[in-house]
């Protein structure tokens, strides 16, 4: 009969790690929390020092049964939940739910679900951690009070079913800020002339960008700003004589990369391999908590999938570089571990590894479905290649100047690359490496005799910074502080499954849904949607884990400000509830003028009449401004995921369509509509590159 019984989150887990311990040891599984506040009210007791009142979950009874009547079988308790925050305060719950005595219960935490490691942590029991479990409480109660005291708000404005997040709206008004310096965007004219070369005694030619005229032999950089300009200079370099005047060559060091952290796994996951935050998240939980390999059984593959630390423990260490000793040559080997780790990390956690560095990708591929190969082959490529030396690139820039025949010269540049020492780029390569540039052809030195073959001549216009992508959002709430490695994938699923945002091309758009609340939030809730206020939140968490802040604290300093907010935004809302706005659009069902509603995914026309006629329709808002192409009205509409965009009513039968808000004015310079952009108007014609400023009575609508 087992003597210890062990408590895991994951019934994922109990197969491997029984197998582990032995005969003498019961495993079961918590399969998650057991204890929450309440779904119906808010849960915390105000009045008595912000006391959290904690329930069972509901479906959890017959579980936590079974557990107390293990739990009076056995001499000692394990709770072996997982090794963060979250994993601490399940334990927490569980010694109140199954009224554990302490004497007689442990607390073990491991890294990875390896033989080693977990009968390793057995050595080494510990109590509860309450720093860990008070700061889980705290992220917990701060996020219930935002929840259900704004929510209802959200309720009266907009629509029924709505909620906020702490750490949510904050993601929710970066889209949205993005989104509105994109808008405001104007994009300049700017030109670029490249000269295709042909060098005598070779085949290929050379092709070399203009950068500018020399004066006094010091090249200056200059822009080409308009089709006249271009002209000019294409006519002057079209019988110019060209000559290789430097050729300058440099080498540089390019550092192998740090293993992953949850933050970067999601980020690579998602430029490598086209994974969602939550996908990749999946996924790796899969591969930490066990898969059946081929003659190992049930084990798990790489380390805690939910850390910011990049630290390796030596082991790894030492594995990492006989491998690569044998594999591969001693020259590849990072001369020295000066892998810095971030000054944030939970304390357990290592950066995310594979589990045995023997266990390459290709040795249990048959053990693996095809997306827990590719995540666990960018695993275990990252963390090989961090522990290699860095790359060697010999960076070349050839200097051509352009003499005319009125003067000159003008001087052109040509990068050239090629890679001197592969060091880690042998088993890794990023994947938003941008393309080298050629290495120089042998044949070409400052003596190589050219001739112009032809100028190619290109109109550009400058881009506005880039829609935020779910890997570049993870960035940004990481380096601004905000959520830590558990929350990032949550945060992104729960915005969009509410339809506040919406995904395309792997953009992230704001939906009209999404600026309401967020307009909400912005207006009435400042403080919450700023940035900075949410870093400095995590920051006191942190100092909460750490012992050094008591968590109710935090609490005691942050709800009266929410709570006073909350009131303010309530007398001010009250006055701009939405009612159903009725529309000339007679219902072909039963005669009624429909009504615009208010929908998860935005406006839509609907039957009064409801629930005797459930007629419903799209709704096109139109704008005033009649189409270019064939003189209907111009109306707002909507992607099939939610994103805006202006297009004409006669569609399908006419095609115009732009993001950008048409207005009732043509382009002096080349009769296109004009739309609005910020504070200017800009022309819909991308070759003409017309703008004007907005009338300021139009500004201040």
């Amino acid at each position: 009969m087992a003597k210890y019984l062990v408590i895991v989150e994951s019934p994922a887990k109990v197969k491997t790690i029984k197998k582990f311990l032995g005969a003498r040891y019961d495993v079961a599984a918590s399969q998650g929390h057991v204890r929450d506040l309440p779904k119906s009210q808010m849960g915390i007791d105000i009045d008595n020092d912000y006391e959290p009142k904690y329930i069972t979950i509901r479906g959890k009874g017959d579980l936590l049964a079974d557990l107390r009547r293990r739990v009076k079988k056995v001499d000692k308790v394990y709770l072996a939940t997982d090794p963060d925050r979250e994993g601490e305060a399940i334990s927490w719950h569980l010694c109140a739910a199954l009224s554990l005595d302490p004497k007689k219960t442990a607390r073990v935490t491991f890294n990875e679900i390896t033989k080693s490691a977990v009968t390793e942590s057995f050595k080494h029991p510990r109590k509860i951690d309450m720093s860990l479990v008070d700061a889980q409480q705290a992220r917990r109660v701060l996020d219930r009070m935002v929840g259900y005291e704004i929510s209802p708000l959200l309720w009266a404005k907009v629509k029924r079913g709505l909620s906020a997040g702490r750490v949510q709206s904050v993601a929710l008004r970066m889209i949205g800020d993005r989104e509105d310096e994109i808008n405001a965007f104007i994009p300049e004219e700017y030109w670029t002339i490249d000269a295709v070369l042909d060098v005598k005694g070779e085949k290929k030619p050379l092709t070399a960008h203009y950068y500018g005229p020399s004066e006094n032999g010091t090249a200056r950089k200059a822009e080409i700003g308009n089709k006249d300009e271009a002209g000019k200079l294409q006519a002057a370099l079209h019988d110019a004589s060209y000559a290789i005047t430097e050729i300058k060559k440099t080498t540089r060091e390019r550092k192998s990369p740090l293993p992953f952290t949850t933050s970067t796994m999601q980020q690579e996951a998602s430029k490598a391999l086209n994974f969602s935050t939550q996908k990749t998240m999946r996924i790796a939980q899969q591969l930490y908590e066990g898969v059946e390999i081929k003659g190992q059984g049930s084990v798990g593959i790489i380390t805690y999938l939910r850390t910011d630390s990049t630290r390796v423990a030596q082991e790894a260490v030492d594995a990492s570089r006989a491998y690569l000793t044998e594999n591969y040559g001693e020259e590849y080997l990072c001369p020295q571990d000066q892998k810095k780790t971030n000054e944030r990390i939970q304390d357990a956690h290592e950066a995310i590894r594979p589990t045995d560095i023997a266990r390459t990708p290709e040795s249990i591929k048959a053990s693996l479905d095809r997306d827990q190969f590719r995540l666990y082959q960018l695993i275990w490529k990252r963390f090989m290649a961090s522990r290699m030396a860095a790359a060697k690139i010999e960076l070349t820039q050839v200097r051509i100047e352009a003499t005319t025949k009125e003067g000159g010269p003008y001087i052109f540049t040509m990068p050239c690359s090629r890679v001197a020492f592969d060091g880690f780029l042998k088993v890794y390569s990023p994947a938003d490496d941008e393309k080298a540039a050629a290495a120089l052809m042998k044949g070409v030195d400052e003596n190589s005799v050219l001739t112009l073959r032809d100028l190619d001549v290109k109109q550009h216009f400058t881009q506005p910074v880039a829609h935020y992508t779910e890997a570049s959002l993870v960035r940004a709430l990481e380096e601004q502080g905000i959520g830590r490695p558990s929350t990032y994938a949550p945060t992104i699923t729960t915005i969009m499954a509410r339809h506040y945002i919406t995904k395309e091309n792997k953009n992230l758009y704001m939906t009209e849904l999404g600026e309401a609340v967020n307009n909400i939030m912005k207006r009435s809730f400042p403080e919450i949607v700023d940035p900075k206020f949410t870093a400095n939140m995590e920051s006191l968490l942190d100092g909460v884990a750490d012992g050094e802040v008591k968590w109710k604290t935090v609490i005691e300093n942050f709800y009266p400000d929410l709570d006073t907010a909350v009131k303010k935004a309530e007398k001010e809302l009250e006055k701009v509830e939405i009612q159903d706005e009725v529309t000339d659009v007679v219902c072909e069902k039963c005669g009624r003028h429909m009504v615009i509603k208010y929908g998860p995914h935005g406006k839509f026309l609907a039957c009064p009449g409801f629930p005797e006629c459930r007629n419903t329709k799209p709704y096109f808002e139109k704008i005033g401004v009649a189409c270019p192409k064939c003189g209907k009205d111009i109306v707002i509409k909507k992607t099939m995921k939610g994103r805006k965009y202006y297009g004409c009513l006669g569609n399908p039968e006419c095609d115009f369509m732009t993001w950008s808000k048409p207005v009732n004015k043509m382009c002096p310079r080349c009769g296109s509509i004009l739309l609005e952009k910020g504070s200017k108007l800009v022309c819909s014609n991308p070759e003409c590159g017309y703008v004007e400023d907005k009338p300021k009575d139009e500004e201040q609508q």
